[in-house]
């Protein structure tokens, strides 16, 4: 079982190399960590936009430009299809989102004729946060991709994070469906439908998981606020996977991790499509996009 990011580096540098592909990565930061990417033995890079961009950025950060499989292209949207149709001609592994914004990236990867959504298929956000503060990994969605997720896009979210547990070595992962509150309360529909998935799980609906839900974020991370609540779950206390019900809540706590927690280690990937597709915020650090790469060859078939 994985328990920090260190050990994915690890299992990666032990497997042959997955080829990644930037689109529009022109910028400093999908540049450099797509190089500590390499330099860590972990994938083989290709850089696809303005030449002109890569070599100056390359040139004032320190970087070898030969490292990479440099595919000029001099149009922002142009170099984003071209960098998913890489991905669809098996030229590549991982799609990873450069200087463009999440908007256009994703509709790219969404396009009905050229994109990476298999037919029917539900796209969703997955995250993971290593927290000083909590003993292992903690693999969270959605916070990026579907907004107000129904029944339906909850339970494939849930299979999503469970996929991401079993690549992280987790045998049965234990999911929290969080809500406000773990009382069942049925004017709540977070409350309702966690019941619902636990229930699924229960019934073997929903494999290779625990749920339990609804669970407020304290009782399912918290073994003391377990015991104070006297609750009684095989999941609270030592969640695995946080299965949030809507976008504002993931995100907030996704956020309030990398900016108020001293020590965080984040990565995030779009599940779902023909392959991983890195997602990180132009803002995040180059650590986080680096360890959403070694997220993404993990996950990577």
């Amino acid at each position: 079982m994985i328990t920090n990011f260190e050990q994915i580096f690890t299992q990666l540098r032990s497997k042959s190399r997955k080829r990644l592909v930037a689109a529009w990565g022109v910028d400093d930061h999908t540049i450099t960590a797509a190089r500590l990417a390499v330099d860590k033995g972990i994938v083989k890079a290709i850089l696809v936009g303005d030449a002109d961009m890569i070599n100056d950025v390359c040139k004032a950060e320190g970087i070898n430009p030969s490292m990479f499989t440099i595919v000029d292209n001099k149009d922002e949207l142009q170099s984003i299809a071209q960098a998913v149709d890489m991905i669809n001609a098996g030229e590549a592994d991982i799609l990873m989102k450069g200087l463009c914004s999440t908007d256009k990236y994703m509709r790219a990867i969404l396009n009905k004729e050229r994109g990476l959504r298999p037919p029917k298929a539900v796209l969703s956000h997955v995250s993971v946060l290593e927290n000083p503060n909590y003993h292992k990994l903690i693999i969270l969605g959605d916070m990026a991709v579907i907004p107000a997720p129904d029944f339906k896009q909850k339970v494939a979210i849930t299979k999503y994070l469970v996929q991401t547990a079993h690549a992280l070595g987790i045998e049965k992962p234990k999911v929290a469906a969080i809500a406000a509150t773990e009382q069942m309360l049925e004017g709540m529909p977070a409350c309702v439908e966690g019941a619902m998935l636990a229930k699924m799980a229960d019934r073997g609906q929903i494999k290779g998981c625990y749920i339990d839900g609804p669970l407020a974020l304290d009782v399912a991370i918290s073994k003391e606020a377990v015991e104070i609540k006297k609750l009684e779950s095989n999941v609270a206390g030592d969640a695995d996977c946080l299965l949030f019900p809507n976008i504002e809540s993931a995100n907030v706590f996704y956020k309030v991790n990398s900016q108020l927690s001293v020590g965080v280690k984040q990565a995030a990937i779009v599940a779902g499509a023909k392959a991983p597709c890195v997602l990180s915020s132009r803002a995040d650090s180059i650590y986080t996009k680096l360890n959403s790469i070694a997220l993404a060859a993990l996950t990577a078939k």
